[in-house]
């Protein structure tokens, strides 16, 4: 199972960028897929989710109306498009893909937003 993390990098605050995910050794369409942020000394936080078929999506109040999920099934893909980035959303960003009772993890990517 591999879940690699790509688009991370620095940012100045307004800016944009776009994580994408490749999934690969499972079934990707029979998982929900996640991203999460943790800052050290922070918990890891959930960021946005998407369900298996990309119907249904959910995000932390803090990234309302500045992210969006998305995925395709046909290139085992995940992405985060993120505007209007500011410095606390500084963080790695990890992956994730779940089917009860299986969750896997990406290697994370580094988002700076700093000027």
């Amino acid at each position: 199972v591999q879940l690699v993390e790509s688009g991370g990098g620095l940012v100045q605050p307004g800016g944009s960028l776009r994580l994408s995910c490749a999934a690969s050794g499972f079934t990707f369409s029979w998982y929900a897929m996640s991203w999460y942020r943790q800052t050290p000394g922070k918990e890891r936080e959930l960021v946005a989710a998407i369900s298996s078929r990309g119907d249904s999506t959910n995000y932390a109040d803090s990234v309302k109306g500045r992210a969006t999920i998305s995925r395709d099934n046909a290139k085992n893909t995940v992405s985060l498009q993120m505007n209007s980035l500011q410095p606390e959303d500084t963080a790695v960003y990890y992956c994730s893909a779940r089917r009860v009772p299986r969750t896997y993890w990406g290697q994370g990517t580094q988002v700076t937003v700093s000027s």
